[in-house]
């Protein structure tokens, strides 16, 4: 793209959570590694549209700016991408950004993510450490079970994984491959086991793992290159032995 050309964003707006949604379009001027994010900052900082006419300032998540937070997932051109690593040059004009669409919107791109805070507290996604006295040195791991958990490790809550899966949905209440992959890492850990078999048993009930229909969207567009497919397949083998054995102790 030429250093004389302008980019053109069509951007979808809602003013509140109970508000009609409109489409605005806005016009700024390129330069070289230009990202999304930094159009929207351009935006905000001069809120006229196309057509010159003042408009409210935008509203949207950003942050780290180097996709490691994970608040500025979107929908651009239609498919869910990190707004900060959102290359311009890369994509097709006029660039169409929306709010994800499987989440409440708060205002303008800005939406709640709350449901993926929910699911990863039903699964107990922590490491239970009694902190009132000192336990002394963490349990030693081996090189080759810090390298397996790290890529597991990498998850920045964008949920990206969510918007793109079928069975994510306001009818069926699953909890998502970031959730599951989540209750794999922790199930690894030394000390996370504690709580392995409360973690299995979140995910037999009602938006547990067996929801899951293994369309494989979310490892497709993990901006992290989580092996989500591979944690979804694990956790649900350990889910079924769980729930084998349950059955017999009965």
């Amino acid at each position: 793209m030429a250093a004389d050309k302008n980019v053109i964003l069509k951007i979808k707006r809602q003013n509140g959570p109970d508000s009609k949604s409109y489409w605005e379009e806005f016009e700024i001027r390129w330069r070289k590694g230009l990202n999304i994010t930094s159009c929207l900052m351009d935006i905000a900082a001069n809120p006229v549209t196309r057509a010159g006419k003042p408009t409210k300032p935008l509203t949207y998540d950003s942050n780290c700016l180097e996709e490691v937070c994970g608040s500025c997932a979107m929908l651009i051109n239609g498919k869910a991408k990190m707004a900060c690593s959102a290359l311009v040059d890369q994509l097709e004009q006029p660039i169409r950004l929306e709010p994800l669409s499987k989440f409440p919107v708060v205002r303008d791109l800005a939406v709640d993510r709350e449901v993926l805070f929910e699911n990863l507290k039903r699964v107990k996604a922590w490491v239970p450490i009694d902190g009132t006295y000192d336990l002394g040195p963490g349990p030693r791991v081996s090189m080759e079970e810090q390298e397996r958990a790290y890529p597991l490790s990498r998850c920045i809550s964008c949920c990206c994984c969510m918007e793109v899966c079928p069975q994510f949905n306001e009818h069926t209440g699953f909890v998502g491959a970031a959730a599951i992959s989540q209750v794999r890492l922790f199930n690894t850990h030394p000390t996370g086991k504690a709580l392995k078999r409360e973690r299995l048993t979140a995910l037999m009930g009602d938006g547990g793992i067996h929801e899951c229909g293994y369309a494989q969207n979310c490892v497709e567009v993990c901006p992290k290159d989580i092996p989500l497919t591979r944690s979804i397949a694990e956790v649900g083998g350990e889910v079924m032995k769980q729930a084998l054995a349950d059955l017999f102790r009965k």
